[in-house]
């Protein structure tokens, strides 16, 4: 019986070139791609996430993109649901899946699963719904300040899933451990550029979103309401008080990029912390020798 084709992860910080260079990948190896961004699988968010249009995709599958709308929720179980799906239907064409994204959360739970967790519970949420994110964000460090103390104050989707859990449980979310053993067969790499080079793509990446239309992109997102997830991501957050004639666009842009280079710093940080990923710096080495150490590691491990 043939192998099953491994996962093929391709992560690291925003901007790192993530996208393109798994497009050339596909096409060398024979692969689909499936983001791992938790923000792309919403439609109308376009501009703020980066995301692929059909025109670049260049003949590669790409799934897990535009798959709810911006005002439904998408939890990381769902995410690992449908990915499992997406999977299965790409192994069967004989084809590699490519997991591509920077959203640690998402990739960690597809490649180890989830901790036994509670379902979600409307009635709580609605409840919690209520009160401000600082309000939540206090209640969550009085019960749970380990992990109040990971996440981001205004995150407000991450304190209410952790919120609804200890009223489900009586336990802190920071309680329950991930499991240790994977799921799947993996390889792992961590692509990045040096820090200047990096943040000069983040500042030029910004500067684009604006020119291509970011503003109006996140007023068209106020027709579903400020409470949606889109208005807890960035580059959609920032806009908010410039659209609501508080700021001035200028300030807007500096502040976005300087988040989004915080946001790549955390990114490094949690992969740290992660097995089984060969780093890879693209500032050093050009996109056709890292294919080559791709396909070097795949023949070796007897699957190419």
């Amino acid at each position: 019986m043939e192998r099953e084709k491994p996962l093929i992860v391709i992560t690291g910080p925003t901007a790192a070139g993530k996208t393109d260079f798994s497009i050339k990948l596909a096409k060398v190896i024979g692969g689909e791609i499936i983001s791992a961004d938790s923000m792309q699988v919403y439609r109308e968010l376009n501009i703020g996430t980066d995301k692929i249009l059909p025109d670049r995709m260049e003949g590669i599958p790409h799934h897990l993109i535009d798959v709810v709308d911006p005002d439904e929720y998408f939890s990381v179980a769902d995410f690992v649901r449908e990915a499992d799906k997406v999977i299965e239907k790409v192994r069967k064409k004989g084809k590699f899946p490519l997991i591509v994204g920077g959203t640690a959360f998402y990739i960690r739970a597809l490649l180890y699963g989830l901790s036994t967790l509670p379902s979600a519970d409307e009635n709580i949420r609605r409840d919690l719904n209520k009160l401000s994110t600082e309000e939540l964000y206090n209640s969550l460090r009085d019960i749970d300040p380990v992990y109040a103390s990971k996440i981001n104050k205004t995150d407000r989707k991450r304190v209410i899933r952790a919120l609804e859990v200890y009223k489900l449980t009586g336990k802190p979310l920071s309680s329950f451990k991930l499991p240790e053993e994977p799921r799947y067969e993996f390889y792992g790499y961590f692509l990045y550029r040096n820090r200047d080079e990096l943040y000069r793509r983040i500042n030029n990446r910004v500067d684009s979103q604006i020119e291509r239309g970011l503003v109006q992109e996140a007023r068209k997102l106020l027709s579903y309401g400020k409470e949606i997830t889109a208005f807890q991501a960035l580059g959609y957050k920032e806009m908010l008080p410039y659209i609501e004639g508080k700021v001035s666009l200028e300030e807007v842009v500096r502040n976005l990029k300087r988040r989004t280079r915080r946001f790549a710093k955390r990114q490094f940080t949690w992969f740290r912390k992660e097995k089984g990923f060969k780093w890879i710096n693209l500032s050093e080495i050009p996109e056709e020798k890292v294919i080559d150490i791709i396909k070097d590691d795949l023949r070796k491990g007897g699957v190419l």
